[in-house]
């Protein structure tokens, strides 16, 4: 069955009356238990088995949670199921499907807890058992947790060695309850000399076997070899399992397990990845997933740091302050710091004047302190006092802070100290100047800057003035000053530092507004070049326009970003000056661009020119070449007439009408999608009421039409004429125009086709809903409105139903059309 296939039959059954649904799930039988075999993840012949035939059963199923139903078939006992059971994997209703042992581990306690073991059908070459001793990955720890170890001789010799004694003994209790005799001891014995292996890890074993063997009292014997309060908990075995397996299903450890017996089991089999029992690629390193329990003793956290340093620091609960006061390398110092100094102070178990006192180097520590935590903000700025206003001392620090291998308060009283052997700072050591773009700051800069940003205001008003070229455009770009700071930077440094900061390729919006109010022409050009602006103000700085009114001749400093052989301008980009008029702008981006696709594009420059520039500047750009010969001859003409302009501009109007814009996306020379990107690129939207209207005449290419659906500006008309193709899938403009509004669920019902992709799409989409939409089940009242059509088209006829779902997979109208159709089949 197709996915669409198992959707309809749920569906219809959901919809359709229970005494209807019932008759409908009896004619549709081999198909309804191939959808519950995969939705539940077991063989058809099974489900029916475990169903009777039933059809109210089989509906009730189909809606049923999963591992409830499976739980249930679990609870049978039955062995044939528990085979399924192992390798079952059932369909979530996201579509997804889910291990079903693994993610609902409750199902295998409960086939143990009713299974008789007395069957010899577990013990198949085939069978649960046997599944179960070669299994890996996650199952593993449910095997060794739910006493399969002592279900066989097999599964002792198999997993002995990952149990505690206790719950070893516990699996020797079982198999001697299970067989009612010891002679499951002298088989392991036997196996045990063959593979002395089997038992290394509890060398105690074979000698407590042999001894029952001959015991008036087996029972009595092997209980007195067990500590009645250890390992006794199910939930405690099953964390033991996890960590043996590398499996993270215990982020913290269980109540009541006592880390004594954590450390017996570690001393008797160390927790690492080299004792694995299984080989999954997805398994931790079990001392890593130890050190994450809260209170992890000292000495297995110390063992982790020294087997992996940077795994440990990423995982653990807590690290010790004393930690981070050791040597590290710088890979091993950054992972310490990054997961274990932030975290702990932000959560208070390390405290920050500690840390600024002790911890080593002072660039590491301050690199990686939450300056965005409110106490670990005010303990520094505490600190930073001691540097007061004296750029000498803030110059200094600086200089010293990538070599510094104390605390951050060494540094600051090595900084701040007037007479010390070392030369103190009054200039910006090794200064270096603004780079375009603008790179984000590295080595010490970075540091230095957020340490810097941490200043009072005053402070950084008296420093910025010292501070290199690169550093103030880092400042200015990548920091957040105030505009009392960046006054004072642009007081001291002049324009330079205001050009320096157009170069940042990730201004904020404030940011942008703040350097296009300046209206400079060294800061426009070089936004022009590396900035985020948008088309109109790309077209209001290539005209001269000012933000603040008025107009001034295009600068000499754009004229030359248009002219950098290195700058790759945008086509859009470029497009914006199309309009501008000036001659020297018009040459260089017709020079760049070589060709314009858009009749109206070129109209638009000539109009532009000659209206700016006069008759002789439209001469030169018809001299450029760039320009198709027939419109230069024609544009000749116009020149030596008296009311050439007027005509130039009748023509351009003609040219950006409507309908000849729907002429040229109706061209056969280029693909829609070209034409259409060639269209946005020049910078003229899609003229959409000619488009809506040629689609209501019938005179609108399809292909054009699937060309225009992922426009965001698309409109509801075109929208519902595409959904005459609905993709089968889905498709993004689809999901798009559900998320604002331009299209709903119930077009999707009643006018999506073929029908099977608006079926498909409805469920693929059913939670999308407007962003402004009120909270609420948005598929409501479309399933009511579908639930009302099947009744008013296929009411209780079954004959109908069933005609309905064998039409589906091939019918090409809508989901109306097709009830419409199967209805009338039926009568």
């Amino acid at each position: 069955m197709s996915d669409s296939s198992r959707s309809a039959l749920r569906l219809a059954l959901g919809l359709a009356e229970p005494a209807t649904a019932d008759a409908l799930a009896a004619r549709m039988q081999r198909r309804l238990l191939a959808l519950l075999s995969d939705r539940l993840g077991l063989p058809a012949e099974m489900v029916d088995d475990l169903l009777g035939g039933d059809a109210a059963r089989m509906r009730a199923a189909l809606e049923a949670d999963p591992v409830e139903w499976l739980a249930a078939a679990a609870r049978t006992g039955d062995p044939s199921v528990g085979r399924a059971l192992w390798s079952a994997e059932y369909r979530a209703d996201d579509g997804s499907t889910v291990r079903a042992l693994v993610d609902a581990p409750g199902l295998l306690p409960a086939l143990l807890d009713a299974a008789d073991f007395r069957d010899p059908r577990w013990y198949a070459d085939d069978g649960l058992l046997e599944r179960a001793y070669d299994t890996d990955g996650p199952l593993m720890s449910l095997v060794l947790t739910h006493g399969i170890a002592g279900l066989s001789v097999l599964g002792l010799g198999a997993f002995n060695a990952y149990l505690p004694p206790p719950a070893v003994v516990d699996a020797c209790l079982d198999l001697l309850g299970l067989w009612g005799t010891v002679e499951p001891f002298a088989d392991f014995l036997r196996l045990h000399d063959q593979a002395p292996a089997m038992s290394a890890c509890h060398p105690w074993l074979p000698d407590l076997l042999r001894e029952a063997l001959t015991a008036p009292d087996p029972e009595a014997l092997l209980r007195r070899h067990r500590p009645s309060d250890e390992w006794a908990d199910p939930e405690h075995r099953h964390a033991l399992a996890a960590l043996r397996c590398g499996y993270d299903a215990f982020p913290t450890k269980p109540d009541g397990l006592d880390w004594e017996l954590i450390r017996r089991e570690h001393e008797r089999l160390p927790f690492c990845r080299a004792n694995l029992p299984t080989h999954d690629g997805w398994a931790e390193d079990p001392l890593l997933l130890l050190v994450q329990w809260e209170g992890c003793p000292t000495d297995l956290l110390e063992e982790s740091l020294r087997n992996d340093p940077m795994g440990t620091a990423r995982y653990t609960a807590e690290l010790p302050f004393e930690v981070f006061t050791r040597p590290w390398t710088g890979d091993e110092r950054k992972a310490l710091f990054l997961y274990g100094l932030e975290p702990g102070i932000r959560a208070g178990r390390l405290s920050v004047e500690r840390v600024l006192a002790e911890v080593g180097p002072a660039e590491a520590v301050l690199t990686y302190l939450p300056l965005d935590h409110g106490p670990t903000r005010k303990a520094l700025a505490h600190h930073l006092d001691a540097l007061g206003a004296d750029p000498t001392n803030w110059l200094t620090f600086y200089a010293r802070l990538s070599t510094a291998r104390g605390s951050v308060t060494e540094l600051i009283a090595d900084a701040t100290a007037p007479h010390g052997p070392r030369k103190r700072h009054t200039t910006w050591p090794r200064p270096a100047p603004a780079q375009f773009p603008a790179e984000r700051p590295e080595h010490a800069r970075p540091t230095f800057l957020t340490v810097f940003a941490s200043a009072p205001e005053e402070v950084q008003c008296a420093v910025v003035p010292h501070l290199d070229a690169r550093a103030v455009q880092q400042l200015l770009a990548f920091q957040a000053p105030s505009p009392t700071v960046r006054a004072a930077a642009v007081a001291a440094h002049g324009t330079s530092a205001q050009v320096a900061m157009a170069a940042g390729y990730a201004l904020t919006d404030e940011k942008l507004q703040y350097l296009l109010d300046l209206d400079d022409p060294a800061v426009d050009a070089t936004l022009f070049r590396y900035g985020r602006l948008d088309r109109a103000e790309c077209a209001r700085i290539l005209a001269g326009r000012l933000r603040s009114g008025g107009s001034r001749p295009v600068p000499e400093e754009l004229l030359a970003v248009l002219d950098d052989p290195d700058a790759d301008h945008d086509r859009a980009r470029l497009t914006a000056g199309l309009g501008s008029g000036d001659l020297r702008v018009t040459r260089r981006i017709l020079d760049r661009l070589r060709s314009l696709h858009l009749p109206a594009s070129r109209l638009r420059v000539l109009a532009a020119v000659w209206e700016h520039d006069g008759p002789a500047a439209v001469r030169e750009i018809l001299a450029t070449g760039h320009l198709p010969a027939t419109l230069c001859r024609r544009t000749q003409q116009l020149l030596d007439g008296p009311d050439g302009l007027a005509r130039l501009r009748a023509e351009l109007a003609a040219a950006e009408s409507p309908a000849a814009l729907l002429a040229y996306l109706g061209e056969p020379t280029a693909r829609p999608e070209d034409r259409l990107k060639r269209l946005r690129t020049e910078g003229v939207a899609p003229p959409w009421g000619a488009l809506v209207a040629a689609r209501a005449a019938g005179t609108l290419d399809g292909a054009l039409l699937a060309a225009l659906l992922p426009e965001a500006d698309c409109p509801r008309p075109l929208l519902l004429a595409g959904l005459g193709t609905t993709p089968v899938h889905g498709a993004d403009w689809l999901r798009a125009a559900l998320c604002d509004g331009r299209l709903t669920h119930t077009d999707l019902l009643t006018r999506a086709a073929p029908a099977r992709a608006a079926l498909h799409n409805l469920q693929q989409y059913a939670e999308l809903h407007r962003a402004d939409a009120p909270s609420g089940e948005p598929r409501r009242p479309v399933w009511a409105r579908a639930a009302a059509l099947t009744q008013q088209h296929l009411g209780t006829c079954v004959d109908a139903w069933a005609v309905c779902l064998h039409l589906l997979p091939t019918f090409a109208g809508t989901l109306p059309e097709l009830l419409v159709t199967a209805g009338a089949s039926a009568r």
